[in-house]
């Protein structure tokens, strides 16, 4: 039978794994595959590793990955993708914001249906706060207008790739990672599957607004290279206007003998320039702060422990 791995980043997620592992067992059980589900703790503060180990004391089907230090979501999801051995590898949340019941659907979309990857979206925003539903469909819109990246509007990390999807993700090696950029730009043939979203079972997210904003921002930097020519182009357009308020001024002091504008016009130029220098530095730094990170070559992640050293 085919083998499908469950890949679940976690992070301080004690109260739900238990019940995570209970609903997705229970989908589990009514296909016709083996199964090993992956939990990887990404640095958690509570119990999180010690409930992974209990679940499997419990199933030897379960393992885990603990990371020395929290690494990020998507470190999560990169270790828990080269540590698979699936046919099939599955992302899902340990929150059951993901549901289970959709794994059946999935796996007969890869496997009968002609895809290569079965992935799901969000028809709904519902819990969310009104202005991060604005943003993030704002988002969504920018980045794919100027990037090669096809995301679409409300899409999760929860999908199930064919293995030879998950070896192409592998092998973008980038250490400033966004898995739904890289996820579109591998390309292959993916099916979306709709559904309302659903609340958090246990705990609390941990993604605020400003973390999502920052995400938004790597994902953007990861994928396009738009906002350079947006600031070169933004210094074009000041460098003419200057010219043409020069010619006009100098124009304006030959005919009329009028002198030109007082020292109010002359520190709003002055602001407004400086604004768009400093824009401008700090686009050209961001870009040059993910070049520093990648020429490093430090790892994504790091290994405290795993099943395997029991």
């Amino acid at each position: 039978m085919d083998l499908i791995s469950i890949v679940v980043p976690c992070y301080n997620e004690e109260e739900s794994m238990p019940q995570f592992y209970k609903e997705v067992t229970k989908v589990l059980k009514t296909m016709s595959v083996e199964h090993e589900i992956i939990f990887v703790d990404d640095g958690s503060k509570d119990k999180t590793l010690a409930v992974a180990k209990k679940l499997h004391e419990l199933d030897s089907r379960v393992r885990y990955i603990s990371f020395s230090r929290n690494f990020g979501k998507e470190a999560g999801m990169l270790a828990g993708l080269e540590a698979a051995k699936g046919d099939y590898v599955a992302v899902m949340d340990a929150d059951l914001q993901d549901p289970p019941s959709l794994l059946p659907d999935m796996y007969e979309a890869v496997t009968t249906g002609g895809y290569d990857c079965a992935a799901t979206r969000r028809t709904t925003r519902k819990g969310e706060p009104p202005i991060r539903s604005f943003f993030a469909k704002l988002f969504y819109k920018i980045i794919n207008r100027i990037s090669d990246a096809d995301i679409v509007d409300g899409a999760r990390d929860f999908r199930l790739m064919r293995r030879k999807m998950v070896d192409a993700v592998l092998s973008m090696k980038e250490y400033n990672r966004f898995s739904k950029g890289i996820f579109g730009w591998v390309g292959f043939k993916t099916k979306w599957l709709e559904y309302v979203n659903v609340e958090r079972v246990a705990g609390q997210t941990k993604w605020s607004f400003w973390k999502l904003f920052k995400y938004s921002m790597e994902g953007i930097m990861a994928f396009s290279t738009t906002p350079l020519y947006i600031t070169s182009a933004m210094g074009f357009f000041v460098c003419l206007v200057s010219f043409v308020l020069a010619c006009f001024y100098a124009i304006k002091a030959l005919i009329f003998g009028d002198p030109a504008a007082g020292f109010p016009t002359m520190v709003c130029i002055m602001l407004f320039l400086g604004g768009i220098q400093l824009v401008g530095i700090g686009v050209v730094g961001m870009y040059l702060s993910k070049t520093y990170l990648e020429t490093k070559h430090r790892p994504i992640y790091i290994v405290r422990e795993t099943e395997d050293d029991e």
